[in-house]
């Protein structure tokens, strides 16, 4: 008797050989379900340390921590079998150096099972990059704008406005890539400098508020759907309206409950039916 053969996983350099081809399709997700949902639609799917402000209401992203995202990580990966799993290293945990960043991004994939990793890198990280690269661990590099720099920027800013910040939007997506980043999230980064950024660097890109020229996109999912309501940002393109839906189920559900029609015999154990008769108990 045969057995089914596995789903093979998206891997990180099937993810790097598709510069210029087809567009990679990326959404996040923090958990077990919410990877089911999305597994044979999307080709990779990140654990961002967006899960801060999703799932635990922070303002920033800055009180993720490590255990957080291997948490959320590990419940991405049983929940998935096709899609590439990366996840974010939250602030703090690769930053001080290269042999901190490589100890954490082990027990990242170690603990979750993950293909790679996300780092928040320009330039001044390229190191980092290259020292996690060589040693094994696929690197998905993040430039423009960085939420875990927030503080630095003052707020949730587009960059390349200007030629300065253009430049240096421009230079640290080559740092990156040179550095041995398999691909690079653009986020928040005016359409022209995305698109110079998506034709001179050998990696593909991942748009997020950038350009359609990226050679993938990625947004939150529940930002696609309508489930957080608090902000919607200029690039987000609502598919669905699920916030407005599960309102309308909990009122629908409130009222039954208060006025006994929840729940019915049909959702009770030992309960008479409506025309008498009695329901077979269960046994014990």
């Amino acid at each position: 008797m045969s057995t089914p053969s596995r789903i093979k996983r998206i891997t990180a350099p099937e993810l790097a050989a598709r510069k210029g081809g087809e567009p990679i399709a990326v959404l996040t997700a923090y958990t077990a379900p919410m990877a089911q949902f999305l597994d044979e639609h999307v080709d990779c799917l990140l654990v961002g340390d967006s899960l801060g402000m999703v799932v635990y209401g922070f303002d920033t992203t800055l009180p993720v921590t490590l255990d957080m995202m291997i948490n959320h990580g590990a419940a991405v990966v049983r929940g998935s079998e096709r899609a590439c799993v990366i996840v974010d290293m939250p602030f703090g945990s690769y930053q001080e150096s290269a042999e901190q960043a490589y100890r954490n991004a082990a027990r990242m994939m170690q603990e979750t099972g993950c293909d790679g990793v996300k780092l928040e890198a320009g330039v001044a990280m390229a190191s980092t990059i290259e020292f996690l690269a060589q040693r094994g661990i696929p690197v998905m590099g993040h430039i423009g704008l960085m939420p875990q720099s927030v503080n630095t920027y003052g707020g949730f800013r587009v960059q390349g406005k200007d030629t300065t910040v253009a430049r240096q939007v421009i230079d640290d997506a080559r740092a990156v890539a040179d550095a041995g980043a398999f691909s690079i999230v653009v986020e928040g980064v005016m359409e022209p400098v995305a698109r110079e950024i998506t034709q001179i660097v050998a990696v593909p890109t991942i748009g997020i508020g950038a350009s359609v020229e990226c050679d993938g996109q990625v947004l939150v999912t529940e930002d696609l759907v309508g489930m957080f309501s608090d902000f919607t940002p200029k690039f987000v393109k609502r598919y669905a309206e699920l916030g407005d839906e599960l309102g309308k189920a909990a009122a629908a559900y409130a009222e039954d409950v208060r006025a006994r029609r929840f729940p019915s015999a049909e959702y009770c154990f030992g309960a008479p039916k409506t025309d008498g008769a009695e329901v077979r108990q269960l046994k014990p």
